[in-house]
């Protein structure tokens, strides 16, 4: 386990849901000491700790231990919904950006209203 992989990917994913890490930990039955152990006594964390922390996040397993390719791992400029894009199949991304293109037309539309 790369310890320092998993303590950033934690950081970034709570980051991009708006989320102290401290909170997450406590939230989740993970242990509101999780981070400051992995970082400052070289603590591993349990299994069922993992889990927990996982499941609060709303990621998998893989993707909070950094094990697979996904992007959560690169930095705090990778954003939530970028990565939950990037999950999704060609239909749902297509899907995604008409909505947002849709949206974004609306409020175009409203600001020349209010000018």
């Amino acid at each position: 386990m790369n310890k320092e992989l998993f303590v950033q990917n934690i950081k970034n994913i709570c980051l991009a849901k708006g989320i102290k890490p401290t909170v997450a930990c406590r939230e989740s039955g993970a242990g509101t000491n999780l981070i400051n152990q992995l970082e400052n006594r070289g603590s591993i964390p349990s299994v069922e700790k993992v889990q927990l922390l996982a499941q609060y996040l709303g990621v998998t397993v893989s993707e909070l231990l950094g094990e697979d390719a996904s992007e959560i791992s690169q930095g705090p400029a990778q954003p939530y919904l970028v990565m939950r894009y990037n999950q999704l199949s060609q239909e749902g991304q297509e899907k995604v950006m008409a909505f947002v293109e849709f949206t974004a037309l609306q409020e175009k539309n409203a600001k020349k209203e209010d000018e």
